[in-house]
């Protein structure tokens, strides 16, 4: 635009940019520039001066209220947002994954021998009765029953509740301390329910859940910089269904044998995490 017409001159500090927004909006040819360090505002047509000037008298008088609205985010940007936040939790996503392979495993009723590789206790069919052996030096098998799920809804809620517990967890901590809480949490409550439940084809990755639960629930409770505390519904309906289940309601409704000690022996060890890294964190300078 060649040299127009001064409408303002107004010190460098004052924001003119909601007015420029509107004077763009209703296409009226303008410039800005600094000079003795002031703004000056000019416009391309001489009959528009005045009417830039009442403009700004009514903005800044307050009986025009002038803003920027926020854009929009598009849809590749709304996708790309959405696929950082999958992607920030790459421990979470992998668990969920083997949760889905373990229930493949089961679905697909791949043969007994593989199957047995992944109980707590290694097991044969002999005329019909299932016949358990001892673990020996099979260390997996102290995680991996966590990873078998028996049913559509077994896999999907508890890779619901894996995934909005886990991810904000490991948003938060980050990747190495999601797979120690997995492994110290799977460890546990597997092993309780072997204790407690005697040999068995247990699994699914419920112990870990309300393990998380009782860690996010504890944890953010010591740490106020965590801010993955479950909200009081959430603990509401998980600590309620953990007590259905210990009575015996939601195996008299037909939802199967539930493996109440590994979710309590979960929900304690997670607590127990959560105060344990929640006091260190607070202790820890910085």
């Amino acid at each position: 635009m060649a040299r127009g017409c001064t409408v303002l001159r107004v010190p460098a500090s004052e924001d003119l940019l909601p007015l420029l927004v509107l004077l763009q909006q209703r296409r009226v040819p303008h410039r800005v520039y600094e000079a003795g360090g002031e703004q000056v505002l000019e416009v391309a047509d001489p009959a528009q001066v005045e009417g830039v000037r009442n403009l700004y008298r009514a903005w800044r008088s307050g009986e025009l209220q002038l803003q920027i609205a926020a854009q929009a985010p598009s849809t590749t940007q709304q996708g790309s947002s959405t696929l950082q936040r999958v992607l920030s939790a790459p421990v979470t996503l992998l668990l969920m994954a083997l949760s889905v392979a373990g229930f493949l495993l089961v679905y697909l009723r791949a043969p007994m021998a593989w199957l047995s590789l992944f109980t707590f206790a290694p097991f044969t069919l002999q005329d019909g009765a299932i016949s358990f052996g001892s673990m020996g030096s099979e260390y997996w098998r102290l995680l991996t029953p966590a990873f078998l799920h028996f049913g559509w809804l077994h896999i999907v809620f508890n890779s619901l509740w894996l995934w909005e517990l886990g991810n904000k967890v490991e948003r938060t901590l980050g990747a190495v301390h999601m797979l120690g809480l997995f492994f110290a949490i799977a460890l546990v409550s597997n092993a309780c329910q072997y204790l407690f439940g005697g040999p068995s084809i247990f699994g699914g990755m419920s112990g870990v859940v309300y393990g998380l639960l009782g860690f996010s629930f504890v944890g953010a409770r010591l740490q106020p910089r965590w801010t993955f505390e479950p909200s009081r519904p959430i603990m509401l309906l998980m600590v309620g269904w953990l007590v259905l289940c210990m009575v015996g309601v939601i195996e008299v409704l037909g939802f199967g044998a539930i493996a109440n000690a590994a979710h309590v022996g979960g929900l304690l060890s997670g607590g127990a995490l959560g105060a344990g890294m929640a006091l260190l964190s607070r202790a820890r300078p910085g």
